[in-house]
């Protein structure tokens, strides 16, 4: 137990201090799988396990209340890992470190998982909890959402008898999100032609971090240094003014996280070792100079000259730099319809070597199908420009806004009465898996909100304390009022 435990409501943070010890990676949720099983045989509720690994909970309704609609409660259970590099943790063994940041609760160095740990301490403090007025619950607990929201995709919806669903995986205070964009990636592979190191030549490596990063579908819009193509256009403007060759290139650690840090080797003639990073650091300046307000830690570091081994050939460097340096990254359209939305955007999220090649993922989002492939079709052309070989798996749909919900209804009028003010009623960049469940099970009735979660997907990732006790109370009352 930590000091965690001790914050209000207790019956939310307790749980949440216990998720911090549970590694829960996406595709490794089986131990949070479990606690969410033993929980659920302490209460006495009955369980099912789909094939996929998600789990459904049944909670039979208060007394008085069983004949109320079933009411479906959801999250996902796996947890973006992110760390700053010198930070030692090992995700698959260590517990969330947690510390209290004035009225924040922030990890140290890493992500803390309150995307989406909180609506799942929620749930379970809804589980256990005794003194509540609510109708008969199916509580859904997803897997392998941050990874492609796979888990809601191979959902057996025969398991949900509900058809209204309040999911918990959104990260803003005073709105209720009705609708989100839908999503799909690329993976871009491109073989990597080398040669031995030629005479005079010498390896130089290069680090370039402090970026905040950030969630690719909520911070997007931010305008944060990506990395890894801030990196690549280093490199770029370097290359063309004094050629040198690469040996490394690699960034980013997943697809909805922007890419805070990335790492090169850089091989050059001994002669020309200055020369080349001297053309490096000026681009770099620039760099610095325009991302000032948004990533004012960014820092690039060059290291000390070693002997070269191997290294891509001159050709094989031109195009990986050609390609990177063409490759979307950003927001693409905002909305027409609905004020400060993003409308499409494209994150370049990871690169890195594999088997003799240079593998990019890309993440490609938009409201509006036509204008994902659109966006999908330019990612994909630019890399068959390169030779690259291409794999794009069907994209996951979007959330269509229902205004006139009946849910919606009773979530505003519930908002009013106890947090004194009505709800905004937004749709979101971010990918929710109420796109994808809305689908399988047609006809659901959905909303979505949560607390204040910022700089998710990120080690700079924080939730406000107070606002998860204003969540919970919407929550629990709106319950109450669907009973």
């Amino acid at each position: 137990m930590t000091f965690v435990a001790t914050l209000e409501p207790t019956a939310v943070w307790s749980h949440f201090d216990t998720i911090l010890t549970i590694p829960r990676a996406s595709k490794d949720e089986a131990r949070m799988r479990r606690h969410v099983v033993d929980t659920a045989a302490r209460r006495g509720c009955d369980h099912a396990v789909d094939a996929a690994g998600n789990v459904v909970v049944r909670k039979p309704a208060a007394p008085g209340h069983d004949a109320a609609p079933v009411t479906i409660l959801q999250s996902h259970l796996d947890m973006v890992q992110e760390k700053n590099a010198d930070v030692a943790h090992d995700f698959a063994t260590d517990a969330i470190l947690p510390r209290r940041d004035g009225d924040y609760l922030k990890a140290t160095g890493t992500t803390l998982g309150s995307d989406n740990g909180i609506g799942v301490a929620a749930m379970l403090a809804v589980l256990e909890a005794t003194d509540l007025v609510h109708g008969p619950l199916e509580l859904l607990f997803t897997i392998d959402e941050e990874t492609g929201l796979t888990g809601a995709a191979q959902l057996d919806a025969a398991l949900l008898a509900g058809r209204r669903l309040i999911n918990l995986d959104s990260e803003e205070e005073g709105l209720v999100y009705v609708g989100c964009a839908g999503g799909g990636d690329t993976r871009i592979t491109l073989p990597l032609a080398t040669a031995a190191a030629e005479v005079g030549e010498v390896a130089v490596p290069l680090a370039l971090t402090g970026l905040k990063g950030g969630h690719s579908g909520c911070d997007i819009h931010l305008q944060r240094g990506n990395a890894v193509g801030l990196l690549a256009r280093t490199l770029w403007a370097a290359h063309l003014r004094t050629p040198l060759r690469l040996a490394r290139l690699e960034g980013g650690s997943a697809h909805n996280a922007i890419p805070r840090e990335a790492f090169a080797t850089v091989v050059v003639t001994e002669s020309g070792r200055e020369r080349a990073v001297a053309a490096v650091r000026s681009e770099f300046a620039a760099i610095q100079d325009e991302y000032r307000p948004a990533d004012p830690a960014m820092a690039l570091a060059v290291g000390d000259a070693d002997r070269a081994a191997t290294a891509w050939t001159r050709e094989t460097t031109t195009t990986v730099l050609r390609l990177i340096a063409s490759l979307p990254h950003g927001v693409d359209a905002m909305s027409y319809d609905i004020p400060d939305l993003v409308e499409t955007s494209n994150n370049l999220a990871t690169v890195k070597g594999e088997n003799g090649s240079l593998v990019i993922t890309t993440s490609s989002r938009s409201s509006i199908d036509a204008a994902l492939d659109a966006l999908r079709r330019r990612v994909r052309a630019t890399a068959e420009l390169a030779g690259a070989a291409v794999d794009q798996r069907p994209a996951y749909p979007g959330w269509k806004p229902d205004l006139d919900s009946r849910l919606l209804e009773v979530v505003k009028t519930v908002h009013a009465r106890e947090l004194g003010a009505a709800p905004g009623v937004k749709a979101i960049h971010a990918g929710l898996e109420c796109g994808i469940i809305g689908k399988k099970v047609p006809g659901m009735d959905m909303i979505s909100f949560g607390p204040v979660i910022e700089f998710p997907h990120s080690p700079d990732e924080r939730v406000h304390i107070e606002s998860v006790g204003r969540f919970y109370r919407l929550l629990t009352a709106t319950l109450a009022a669907l009973a």
